[in-house]
């Protein structure tokens, strides 16, 4: 069986990645699972200087899903570079930063920085929605969003990822636009902004009041959004979304996507990516495919 797939220049050895901000800078996670079984190891989200993110409480449960708010926290990207890539590098498993910025010059500083130091590919995070600056504005603006890529792409040959909001009218309108300028692949999609109220206390659970929704509850969202984007570009498309198991990984790749990126599940089950690449393998076994590229966009409408 074949369970590698292609982003750009990446070549991955499964189509099975970490959502960014869900599994920290990866050594977290080593002690539950070999990080070499993954695809690539998408890190925490950097910026150029460290960050301290919003006060606490910025995490809560809700129906069939989680809010976060932390706000971008990192340790900036000097740090990343000295402390926490050369770990990464033990494993041989592509290298995936994601990053965010105030500027294009910031953006375009931290994908030259990176792909100089020898990362394969950069996520440009245009679609946080836990702060008030830190690419958004990027997200929400198709022109901007152009204007973007094509700076960062004549900056650097690395493979350029893209995350994508879901916050838009047509989101394939903006993929279209990322085409345009040099993106190597879309990921999608971000957290959707959502509230929790606690009724006794009458405040909101997070300090930040909203936070970015993610896990089974917006599964359906992601879905749709990952199979009108397939349809609509030629660029691979990562999905993002509720994929906690096998099966859910299956439907994203049937509805169009390349890779998927584990996120929530990583929070319940440290070991999720990797049940998930086994399970994979044991759909393969059971319904006869050699190549797992024989089903993405495999849906039958």
């Amino acid at each position: 069986m074949n369970l590698s797939v292609k982003i750009g220049r990446l070549r991955l050895k499964n189509p099975v990645i970490t959502a960014s901000g869900t599994f920290g800078y990866g050594e977290e996670y080593s002690e539950f699972f070999d990080l070499g079984r993954l695809g690539a190891i998408v890190a925490k989200g950097i910026s150029l200087e460290p960050m301290p993110g919003n006060p606490p409480p910025r995490i809560c449960e809700t129906a069939c899903g989680m809010l976060n708010a932390i706000g971008l926290q990192n340790v900036g990207l000097k740090a990343f570079l000295k402390e926490k890539l050369p770990y990464l590098r033990k494993f041989k498993t592509p290298v995936i930063a994601n990053i965010l910025g105030t500027s294009i010059g910031e953006y375009v500083r931290l994908a030259k920085a990176l792909a100089d130091a020898g990362v394969e590919a950069v996520e440009l995070n245009v679609s946080c929605p836990n702060v008030k600056a830190g690419g958004i504005e990027f997200g929400l603006d198709k022109r901007a969003l152009g204007r973007l890529l094509r700076k960062v792409r004549q900056s650097t040959d690395a493979t350029l990822i893209v995350k994508l909001s879901p916050m838009v009218t047509d989101i394939r309108e903006f993929a279209k636009a990322a085409e345009a300028e040099g993106a190597d692949a879309i990921s999608l999609i971000n957290t959707v902004p959502a509230m929790a109220i606690d009724a006794r206390s009458r405040r909101p659970l997070l300090s930040n009041t909203t936070g970015g929704l993610s896990g089974p509850a917006i599964k359906p969202i992601a879905l749709r959004l990952v199979w009108l984007v397939s349809g609509a570009v030629k660029i691979p498309v990562i999905g993002i979304g509720g994929i906690m198991n096998r099966d859910d990984a299956v439907e994203f790749i049937l509805a169009g996507a390349t890779a998927v990126a584990v996120g929530t599940a990583n929070f319940i089950n440290p070991s999720a990516s990797l049940d998930i690449i086994e399970g994979l393998e044991e759909y393969m076994k059971e319904n006869g495919i050699g190549d797992i590229r024989e089903i993405i966009r495999g849906l039958k409408c």
